[in-house]
Formats: structure tokens, sequence, C-alpha cells
């Protein structure tokens, strides 16, 4: 996955449009506007870096000429103690930036630190780690590339990309078998459609109206496991719901295709990193 510019650019303006408002009264009134510094970003943590390339770009758009050197980037495992890269220019572009350089390249490092450590757990089996539409506002080409970083896949980015019917889709179009046809009238060749099952027969009824995709609601693990040997490779086989860093190996081993989780991005945890005056 590739960021776009445009959207780095203007996520970034919108957040330091936050923070700084129209004055910095710490920063201007305190350092004079020739005076220049060196900072280092320092890990303390280990995990997998994401975000450098954006943190960095906080400073250079608030100071074209800012200089800096990077030494770890991003996909690349970083150490407790690691100097991730050094920073130079006007003292002023560091203190205002710094905030809002830490808070993104923290949290998509936290994003692919998970993701990293997740897709450790499975290796060895069927199943592929994804990422869901669970994401914070504004943020989600930020997170959903932090979980590519990490070693995982995307879900869809957006309504557009693929048809899903979930329960509610499924309840309100009057069945599975009628919402489908419904639905396959109306989409064109290029998309594919996803189907929430809650049992094993609702997985049978998908399976004959030759969905792309199934989703494997919250079921346990042996009734996984019947559903693999049932859809016998003719669908995709996702499983969703509650799973954990703890139990996600053993709904790999069902020998399910994809395994969703929103954690990865709505409740991850911030990677420590610090950025520091030298």
């Amino acid at each position: 996955m590739i960021l776009n510019q445009f959207y780095v650019d203007n996520l970034i303006k919108t957040a330091l449009l936050e923070d700084i408002n129209y004055v910095d009264i710490t920063t201007d009134y305190l350092i004079p506007e020739d005076q220049e510094n060196e900072a280092k970003f320092l890990a303390k943590a280990d995990g997998v870096l994401c975000g450098i390339e954006v943190a960095l770009r906080v400073f250079t758009l608030i100071q074209p000429d800012f200089q800096y050197e990077v030494f770890i980037h991003d996909g690349e495992e970083v150490k407790k103690g690691d100097i991730i890269a050094k920073i130079k220019g006007k003292t002023r572009t560091i203190l205002k930036g710094e905030r809002t350089a830490l808070n993104l390249l923290q949290h998509m490092s936290g994003i692919s630190s998970m993701t990293n450590r997740i897709v450790k757990i499975v290796e060895g089996t069927n199943a592929s780690i994804a990422d869901t539409r669970k994401t914070l506002p504004g943020m989600r080409p930020l997170q959903k590339y932090a979980v590519t970083v990490g070693g995982g896949k995307n879900h869809r980015f957006n309504l557009s990309d693929a048809a899903m019917l979930k329960d509610n889709h499924v309840d309100a179009g009057g069945g599975i078998t009628n919402a489908v046809t419904k639905l396959r009238t109306k989409l064109g060749h290029m998309a594919k459609v996803e189907l929430e099952v809650r049992t094993l027969d609702e997985l049978r009824e998908a399976l004959s109206v030759d969905v792309d995709v199934i989703m494997l609601d919250n079921m346990d693990n042996d009734t996984m496991r019947e559903a693999v040997k049932i859809a016998d490779g003719k669908a995709l086989l996702e499983a969703s719901g509650g799973i954990t860093e703890e139990t996600i190996r053993d709904v790999a081993e069902t020998g399910v295709d994809i395994i969703s989780i929103g954690a990865l991005t709505h409740s991850v945890k911030a990677f420590d990193i610090s950025l520091k005056i030298i």
C-alpha cells in the first residue's frame, strides 16, 4: 500500500491547525526565531516501526528546509534505545511539530507492531490477518497502511470497495438467497460479494448462491472446522468476532483463510517513542 501525499499533507495540516491554532504562546514567546537545534527520535520499546516519513513531513510542512536523517525505516524492527532518526531545524519548528509528529508515529507503530505479533502467531497456517473498517474517522488510510507494514492485509477500505451483507442487511433484505440475488442484478462484474453467516445452515445457503467470501461470525472453533469441510474451497472463509492474541492460533488452525481483527486499529496501544532535543 502507498500513502497518497495529498491525504497525508491535509491530515497533518488539520492536526497542526488544531494544535497550534494561531500561536504557540510557550514557544513563540520563549524561543528566538533564528534559534536552531538538533533532536532525535528515540525508541522506548521493541516492535515494528511505521510512520517515520509521515512524522518527518510534519516538520517539513512547517519549515521546508528542515533537515533529517533516518536510521530505521517503516517495516523494520526497532529495539528499545534505538535512535530512529535525527532532525535539525529551527527550534520553534521542532517544538511546534513535536506532539503531532509523535502522535502519528506512536499510533502507526503501535498498529504495525501489534499486527506483526499476530502475524507471527499464525505462521504455518493457511490464515492471513486482515483489518476492518473499525478505524478512527479521517485516519483510515494511515491505519490500514500500518497494518500492511506489520505484515497484515487490508479488508475493504470503504463501502464502495465490495458488497458485504451482514446480519442486518440479510434480515432487512428478506433472507440470504433473496438479498444476494437482488444484489447481483445491480452489481458490476468487478464487485465481489461477502456474506456474514451465523450458522452452518446459513453457510450452506451462502454456498448455494455463489458468494465470493463468507464471514463466520462469532463461531466456536469446532463449528469453524466443520464450516471449512463444508465449504471445501468453494468460497474464502473469514473468521471474525472477539478474536484475541491468546485465541488466534486456535482459530487459524481451524483452516479458515482470513482472520479479521478490529482491535488492530480500534484499540491498539501507542508505541512508546520520544523526541529529545540534543
